[in-house]
C-alpha cells in the first residue's frame, strides 16, 4: 500500500484578534503521490487558508492554533522558518490565484520561472532556462526561447497563469498546491490550462491540491473532492461518488445552484452610453477595431470573447484609463473626453469600474472602510460622520459584514476583495458600471447572490452595466444584449436570446463548447473533439478538395 505523502491532522486555524475567531476548523485528509484532492466551498470558507497552511505559512493575523501538517514524516507545525524555506519551492510549489500580481513586472519571465531551482541549487543557470524552455513546451506556449524573454505585461493571462504552473514545476516539486489558477480565464483559456494541470499531472506523477469555488472545473481534475463551509468540512468522497450522490444540503446547493427566471428585455430607444466607431491599439498592435456599440438606461450589455480578444482594453477606453485612436463614447448625448484627465468630477462618478482583479485594485496599505469612504467623500461629498453608517450598509448589499471595514486586503479572501470593489463601485451612485469580470472570483452560491442584488440594484436606480465575462452562466443571468469579441472586432452582437442561438458562427460555438460541465469526464471528451477536429482541417490541408 502506497505511504501516504500528505496527512492533515485536525488543522485549526484562528485569526489573532482579542477575540480570535476560528478561521479553519478541525480539517483532516490524507493524499498519496499522484492523486489530486479538490478543495471546493464559499469565498471565506478556508480553502486557500488550508493551502498555505500546508506550506507552513498563514496570511497576516492568522496563526495555525492546533493539528499537525505531515508531509514525507515532518510535522510543518514544528518546523523552523529556515527549514521551511528549504522545503517551499523544492519539495511543495504554490501556483496563486492571480498570476498578474504574483509575478515581478520589472523582472523577465525566465528569470523568475528559474529562480527557486537556483536557489535551492537543482541546476545549474544554462540547465535551469533548457529545463525552463522544456516546461513551456510543455504547456504549449508560444516560441519558448522568446517567451522567457519577455515581461509579464507582455503576455496574456492565460499565457501568464501557465508561466505560473513552469515556475511551479521547475523544481521538480512532489505537491502543487493551485489556488483558484483559472479563475480569470476565459471558457477557451481555461479549457488550455485545465489540459495543461492534466497533462503535467500525469507526466510528472505529482501530487496536487486543486483549490476553487467552481464544483464543474475540480470535477475535472480531482480523485477526490472536499468540500468546505465556514472553515468546517462538510463532505469528502471520491469526485463520481459526490457527483452523483451527495449526501449534504450544502453540496447539493452547491450541484444545483438555482438560476434566476431572468428574461432579457428589449433594447430600442435613446442609450444611456453609446460607443461609435472607437479603435485603439497598444504600441503598434491594434487592439480595438471600429467597436460601435449602445446600451439603454436600466439595460445591460454582455461582452464576451477569450482571452487578448480586447474586452478589458473596451472597458478601459470607456472610463478614460486608455484614450482611444478615433471614435466617440457618449454618455446620455454629451460626448466624454478622450482621456480621464480630462473629465469632470460628475463624469468621472457617473462612470464606475469594477476591476478583474481586486489584488490589485485595491490599496494594500489603506483599510475596507477607509477605500470606500473615500468615494463617498469624494463624489458625494459625505461628511465624516456619515460615513462609518454608509459604508457597513455598503458592504451589507454585497454579502459582507460591516466588520470588515477595519481589516486590511490582505487578511480577506479573493471572493471577499471582489465584493469589496463592487461596493466601492456602488458607493459613487453611477449612471454606468463596467463590470470587469465581478463575479469571477466568486462561489456559485454568492455569485448568485451578487447578481440578483446588481439585477435589484438596476431595476431601483435605472443603472446600465457593461459586463465583461467569460462566463456564458452569466451572461444568460444578467444580460439583455452580447457582443462576442474576436481580435478587436465584433463578430457577433444582438439580444442573448438570438445572438447565442444557431446558427453560430465557428468562434462562438467554440466558446459555447469550452464551458465546463458538471460530470466526470467531460474534459476529456472536449479535448478529444479538438484532436479529431485538428485532424480532420490536417487532413483537409493535405487532401484538398477538388
Amino acid at each position: 500500500m502506497t505511504e501516504d505523502l500528505l496527512r492533515v491532522e485536525h488543522l485549526t486555524v484562528v485569526s489573532c484578534d482579542k477575540q480570535p475567531r476560528t478561521l479553519v476548523d478541525n480539517v483532516s485528509f490524507t493524499l498519496k503521490p499522484g492523486e489530486v484532492l479538490g478543495l471546493i466551498g464559499e469565498s471565506g470558507a478556508g480553502k486557500s487558508t488550508i493551502g498555505l497552511a500546508i506550506l507552513g505559512h498563514c496570511r497576516q493575523g492568522m496563526k495555525i492554533h492546533s493539528g499537525k501538517i505531515m508531509f514525507q514524516q515532518q510535522d510543518f507545525t514544528q518546523l523552523s522558518q529556515r527549514r521551511l524555506r528549504q522545503i517551499r519551492g523544492r519539495h511543495i510549489a504554490y501556483v496563486a490565484q492571480s498570476a498578474g500580481a504574483a509575478f515581478n513586472p520589472a523582472i523577465p519571465l525566465g528569470e523568475q520561472i528559474i529562480e527557486a531551482a537556483i536557489q535551492h541549487h537543482l541546476y545549474q543557470r544554462q540547465q535551469a532556462q533548457e529545463r525552463a524552455i522544456e516546461l513551456l513546451t510543455l504547456l504549449d506556449l508560444p516560441d519558448p526561447a522568446q517567451f522567457v524573454l519577455r515581461y509579464p505585461h507582455q503576455v496574456s493571462g492565460g499565457q501568464l497563469q501557465r508561466a505560473m504552473i513552469a515556475m511551479a514545476l521547475c523544481s521538480g516539486p512532489e505537491l502543487l498546491i493551485f489556488d483558484e489558477p483559472t479563475t480569470a480565464l476565459d471558457v477557451t483559456t481555461q479549457l488550455g490550462v485545465l489540459k495543461a494541470i492534466v497533462e503535467v499531472i500525469r507526466l510528472s506523477g505529482v501530487a496536487a491540491i486543486y483549490i476553487s469555488h467552481d464544483l464543474a472545473v475540480v470535477a475535472q481534475v480531482s480523485d477526490q473532492i472536499m468540500v468546505l463551509q465556514h472553515g468546517k468540512m462538510v463532505e469528502h468522497a471520491s469526485t463520481e461518488q459526490l457527483l452523483q450522490a451527495p449526501t449534504q444540503d450544502y453540496t447539493r446547493r452547491l450541484l444545483n445552484v438555482q438560476r434566476s427566471d431572468h428574461h432579457p428585455r428589449d433594447c430600442q430607444g435613446q442609450a444611456l452610453l453609446r460607443i461609435d466607431n472607437v479603435s485603439t491599439r497598444y504600441h503598434a498592435q491594434t487592439v480595438l477595431q471600429h467597436i460601435s456599440l449602445a446600451i439603454p438606461p436600466a439595460r445591460t450589455l454582455a461582452v464576451i470573447g477569450e482571452s487578448g480578444a480586447g474586452k478589458s482594453t473596451l472597458g478601459k477606453v470607456i472610463c478614460g484609463l486608455l484614450p482611444p485612436e478615433q471614435g466617440v463614447v457618449h454618455l446620455a448625448q454629451f460626448a466624454l473626453p478622450r482621456d480621464l484627465r480630462h473629465r469632470s468630477r460628475e463624469q468621472l462618478r457617473d462612470v464606475q469600474l469594477i476591476h478583474q482583479m481586486p489584488d490589485t485594485a485595491l490599496d494594500p496599505k489603506a483599510r475596507i472602510g477607509q477605500q470606500i469612504a473615500r468615494v463617498l467623500v469624494c463624489f458625494n461629498h459625505a461628511s465624516r460622520q456619515q460615513c462609518p453608517a454608509r459604508v457597513a450598509e455598503l458592504l451589507r448589499q454585497v454579502g459582507l459584514s460591516p466588520e470588515l471595514a477595519n481589516r486590511f486586503p490582505a487578511s480577506l479572501s479573493g471572493g471577499q476583495k471582489q465584493r469589496v470593489c463592487i461596493a466601492r463601485a456602488l458607493a459613487a451612485a453611477p449612471k454606468v458600471i463596467i463590470c470587469d469580470e465581478p463575479t469571477s472570483a466568486l462561489d456559485p452560491l454568492v455569485a448568485r447572490d451578487v447578481l440578483a442584488l446588481l439585477r435589484e440594484i438596476q431595476q431601483q436606480t435605472g443603472i446600465a452595466y457593461l459586463f465583461i465575462t467569460h462566463d456564458l452562466h452569466v451572461v444568460r443571468e444578467m444580460a439583455d444584449e452580447v457582443a462576442v469579441l474576436h481580435r478587436g472586432k465584433i463578430v457577433r452582437y444582438g439580444p442573448v436570446t438570438e445572438a447565442l442561438r444557431e446558427p453560430l458562427d465557428d468562434y462562438t460555438r467554440e466558446l459555447l463548447r469550452a464551458l465546463p460541465e458538471m460530470r466526470v469526464g467531460w474534459l476529456e471528451e472536449t479535448l478529444g473533439r479538438q484532436d479529431k477536429a485538428t485532424m480532420a482541417d490536417h487532413d483537409t490541408l493535405a487532401h484538398p478538395l477538388p
